[in-house]
């Protein structure tokens, strides 16, 4: 089953080409990984395919459907779970469980199933530890893994991440990966960590840098 499919797809910002021609598809047993050097437009395409930024040209199908507008994106947005280059942009709830509660309330759990996904997501990453820590209290790593705990109380079918390797130390890394590969979920994943992508990756695609 096709998760994602992408035809010719350009993608320019202020009139600048970012992607060109880009075609690629993630199926439904896949880590696909996105390689390139910085500003090669990674974080961009993945924010493309959620419909957070706008394309030029092109196709995108998510679960076989096609995807132009707010409207067409938009029910998608749990079905697939995007952890951002930067967990901060992400974070915004009082306490870690808060947070983490905060995206299945949006989609419309009650409070009491709520705070429930969102212990089960926090106990899965072993951070059940941090649940009643004030977010801007964690330290990177463990803004990382509430990003993805927030994410994961949704039940998502797969994952869009960006460097979600960033800021952590070798051990956390090691968690990450581990963590990721128990899930046995498709993923989406933009990576800079050689180590990290060799031992997760079935299929590299590799962006080259507009100039």
């Amino acid at each position: 089953m096709n998760i994602l499919k992408v035809k010719e797809l350009s993608i320019a910002l202020n009139g600048r080409p970012i992607i060109e021609n880009l075609s690629f598809r993630l199926e439904s047993d896949q880590r696909l990984f996105l390689q390139g050097e910085i500003g090669c437009g990674k974080s961009t395409l993945l924010h493309c395919l959620l419909g957070f930024v706008p394309f030029q040209h092109g196709e995108i199908l998510l679960f076989g459907t096609p995807c132009k507008s707010e409207v067409d994106f938009s029910p998608f947005r749990g079905k697939i779970g995007l952890c951002f280059q930067n967990p901060e942009d992400q974070l915004f709830g009082p306490t870690v469980l808060d947070d983490v509660a905060f995206g299945p309330l949006n989609l419309g759990l009650s409070q009491t199933e709520a705070y429930a996904a969102a212990l089960k997501a926090v106990e899965a990453l072993d951070i059940a530890h941090l649940k009643n820590r004030p977010v801007n209290l964690l330290s990177g790593g463990e803004k990382n893994f509430t990003a993805l705990a927030g994410v994961l109380a949704m039940n998502p079918s797969a994952l869009f991440l960006d460097e979600p390797t960033n800021g952590l130390d070798s051990k956390n890394i090691e968690k990450m990966t581990a963590l990721l590969i128990e899930l046995h979920l498709p993923m989406l994943i933009a990576s800079h960590d050689q180590l990290f992508t060799a031992r997760m990756a079935h299929q590299i695609l590799s962006l080259e840098k507009h100039r």
